[in-house]
């Protein structure tokens, strides 16, 4: 099977998420990532558990390392100094995030690399860019505080509240890995390779989207909601006779198609409802009458019933639920990875589709190297 990425060649000095997340999608594009890792321990989350899978692997290593080959090497030595210069000469693209400053204190930072090859792509990857902050902690939860996302997260009478996943470092593997295609595209135009640099503070500013532009070009400072949209409503969780239904009405037509399948048409054309702006004007008072038409009936039978007259609506599944779905709708969200001792690693399918060169699964994350 041909690949977009097939002669790529990327040595990668990441570790934790961010930088590995990157690296597993050009490698399931077709790279090879050559992944570096510190003798007897290797990358942090190794030992990142539980869960385990079934030989006693943590599940989060698992999770952003398939399709790589591991080397350890001791980057406190000559010895593994020398050698890791040695991956990087033959190297298309070099991906680190230590703190900023630290590759070229071992003589592996872009400048003394790209002057041994100026086609060389170096990403970097920090918390809080090489400047003024160059020197904070870049964990995701921290980031997730200082960058206001948690200000935005979690109900109104509560305490700020994270995501339930270390979004800010997979929306920054995302950035990386489009600046390095991007640098990439200009070598191949004009054989000049660059630093790619992304740092995940500006990478949430970037990701919050309307709730950024709601402060840069609106002065408001967006405040926690809940499940409810500063924008848009009804598009939120709401109670049914049993369970939990979520709404996501986008426009008035499906806001009047929604009265009508509850029951209660004239809510739709009421002028206190009628357009997003009213209803968002009056969200508690349309909220309340919602929730005494949606006491009818279960959230699964509501789901299924306005799903059918195309209003958005869902019940919240958990991860079992989320990949059921999934396969029920032909997506196939799991794939079967081959492990050297005949087993297979079952994990996310790469998101991407494409007709030509789809993403492969060529090996399963690698055990720790003993190099």
């Amino acid at each position: 099977m041909s690949s977009s990425l097939g002669d790529l060649r990327i040595v990668d000095f990441s570790r934790v998420l961010a930088g590995p997340f990157a690296t597993m999608l050009l490698a399931d594009l077709g790279a090879t990532v050559v992944k570096v890792e510190r003798p007897g321990t290797g990358d942090d989350t190794r030992a990142w558990g539980p869960p385990y899978d079934d030989l006693g692997e943590a599940t989060y290593y698992q999770a952003v390392n398939r399709n790589k080959e591991s080397v350890t090497l001791d980057l406190r030595t000559d010895e593994g100094i020398a050698r890791a210069r040695e991956l990087a000469a033959g190297a298309d693209v070099v991906v680190e995030n230590f703190r900023p400053g630290l590759m070229d204190e071992l003589g592996l930072g872009y400048e003394e690399l790209r002057a041994a090859d100026p086609g060389l792509i170096y990403c970097s990857i920090t918390g809080f860019g090489a400047g003024a902050g160059a020197q904070l902690p870049g964990y995701d939860l921290l980031i997730q505080a200082l960058g206001g996302l948690m200000s935005v997260t979690g109900r109104p009478d509560g305490e700020p509240q994270k995501v339930g996943v270390a979004l800010v470092d997979v929306l920054s593997g995302q950035f990386a890995t489009v600046g390095m295609l991007a640098a990439l595209r200009h070598r191949d135009a004009t054989g000049e390779g660059q630093r790619v640099e992304v740092n995940l503070l500006s990478s949430l500013l970037a990701a919050l989207v309307n709730q950024s532009s709601a402060y840069t070009s609106g002065g408001v400072v967006p405040q926690r909601m809940g499940n409810a949209h500063p924008s848009v409503a009804p598009y939120e969780v709401l109670p049914c006779g049993d369970g939990e239904l979520v709404l996501a009405v986008g426009n008035d037509r499906q806001f009047r198609t929604l009265c009508e399948q509850l029951g209660e048409a004239e809510l739709g054309t009421d002028a206190r409802f009628a357009t997003n702006t009213a209803r968002v004007d009056r969200r508690e008072e349309l909220r309340e009458h919602l929730i005494r038409l949606l006491k009818a009936r279960d959230a699964r039978t509501w789901a299924d019933l306005l799903t059918e007259a195309r209003v958005p609506a869902g019940v919240v599944n958990d991860m079992a639920g989320a990949f059921h779905l999934a396969a029920q709708l032909g997506l196939d969200p799991v794939v079967g990875i081959a492990r050297p001792d005949g087993t297979e690693v079952r994990l996310p399918r790469n998101p991407i589709g494409l007709s030509a060169t789809p993403p492969s699964y060529r090996c399963a994350p690698p055990p720790l190297s003993d190099d």
